[in-house]
């Protein structure tokens, strides 16, 4: 019987802990560090997702077979690298193969190179330069910072001078600290957006079925982009067509790319993509799960999880099982997010909801929950149609008692619109 460390304590991690704990082959499944709503189901330990050194000399001490690293960060900081040289297995992609999220200068040049579609765009370190440039594109237009921000380093500018002073707070003045210093300026897209995840091993490629993320903050897509506000699986409406495209098109070339560059990838290759009426392109790569769609993807998935990783390590392909029924999540988040988040406020109510919950940014204090973060909990139903899930979730949620909590009324929305 094998025993499982899953690095990270939001709810995607909460979501993968809970899909490993499933697995006959798991005796034991550990989280770090994990949040109060994985206690149920792992066996939360306090070492930071930074800590390598007391990560490997915790996963020797508990002989453990397979460590999954939940967050970017880690990853891009070279967490894969440190467990390999300790001869540990761990289901993740190198520091050289995580620059595809690090850094959206490496990802866009990539994709130049290797002819995979996406937005026309240039990328600037030098701020008069990238200012010169933005006053003769179109609006709306689109801004990222080069480095890591937490899935909110993407500004949508619709007018000229939105594009300008979000690029000066960016490249001047700090927005999303350094991860702004060097900023991509990108067409901007219309269509279809929807993320295909995959299990890569190399030329290994193993897709999973599509979910839909809701990036924005409030109803009708609007407010700013947060990490995600609620997702759904799967995305009907798209055909398989578009799907056989993101996959042919954009999935299998990097990885494919990342073997031609000498940095082969191991681990969960999200693809953001967008289904334009001149195709499907490229929006962006994630070196791991997405947060929320992880979660829907885990309700969904009828294979184990803990045999998928064991398998994609040994470079063998296997088919994945999907349910019919569709699956629908929601987040509820903190006033404010996603500039700024309460912490401290209780959560009640939580034990009378009769839907999956997984908790996204909680703590404990003096014996009762409450909201330590921008997104707090993540409410799933799963049901024969998408509309009977998405008023389910929302039924469920009217449960939860939280003044310092909001959330979307329109998730799934696009999928119901026909």
């Amino acid at each position: 019987m094998a025993k499982v460390l899953v690095i990270g304590g939001g709810g995607r991690e909460h979501a993968l802990a809970w899909k490993f704990a499933q697995s006959p082959q798991v005796e034991k499944v550990y989280a770090a560090p994990g949040n109060p709503g994985m206690a149920a189901v792992a066996e939360c330990v306090a070492i930071g997702v930074l800590e390598f050194d007391k990560l490997i000399a915790f996963v020797k001490e508990k002989a453990i077979d397979l460590t999954f690293v939940g967050p970017e960060v880690p990853l891009c900081e070279g967490i894969q690298d440190a467990f390999a040289a300790a001869g540990l297995a761990v289901f993740g992609p190198s520091k050289a193969a995580a620059r595809l999220e690090g850094s959206k200068v490496f990802s866009k040049a990539m994709m130049h190179k290797y002819n995979i579609p996406t937005a026309a765009y240039a990328s600037f370190s030098d701020y008069e330069e990238a200012k010169t440039y933005l006053e003769k594109q179109p609006v709306p237009v689109v801004l990222k910072a080069d480095g890591l921000a937490a899935g909110k380093g993407v500004i949508i500018a619709q007018t000229q001078e939105q594009a300008q002073a979000a690029l000066k707070e960016m490249m001047c003045g700090g927005l999303f600290d350094q991860a702004g210093s060097s900023v991509v300026i990108e067409e901007y897209l219309e269509g279809e957006e929807f993320s295909q995840l995959a299990f890569v091993n190399g030329t290994t490629v193993i897709p999973m079925e599509i979910a839909q993320d809701h990036k924005r903050a409030f109803d009708h897509d609007e407010g700013l982009n947060t990490g995600g506000m609620g997702a759904y699986t799967p995305v009907s409406h798209l055909s398989q067509e578009v799907v056989r495209e993101a996959i042919d098109k954009i999935v299998r070339p990097m990885a494919a790319a990342m073997v031609a560059e000498g940095c082969p990838f191991t681990g969960i290759l999200y693809a953001g993509c967008m289904a334009t009426a001149r195709g499907v392109k490229t929006i962006e790569y994630n070196v791991r799960f997405g947060d929320p769609e992880t979660e829907v993807l885990m309700i969904a998935l009828q294979d184990d999880l803990y045999e998928i990783c064991t398998q994609v390590l040994k470079h063998q392909e296997m088919p994945l099982h999907w349910s019919s029924e569709p699956v629908l999540g929601v987040v509820l988040a903190s006033q404010g997010y996603p500039e700024s988040s309460t912490k401290g406020t209780p959560i009640r109510n939580l034990e009378t909801v009769n839907a999956t919950v997984f908790h996204m940014g909680t703590a404990e204090k003096d014996g009762q929950l409450v909201t330590a973060g921008g997104r707090v909990l993540f409410v799933a139903a799963q049901r024969p149609t998408l509309k009977e899930a998405q008023a389910a979730a929302y039924a469920e949620i009217a449960k939860i008692d939280c003044d310092a909590l909001f959330y979307r009324h329109d998730i799934g929305a696009r999928g119901l619109a026909d």
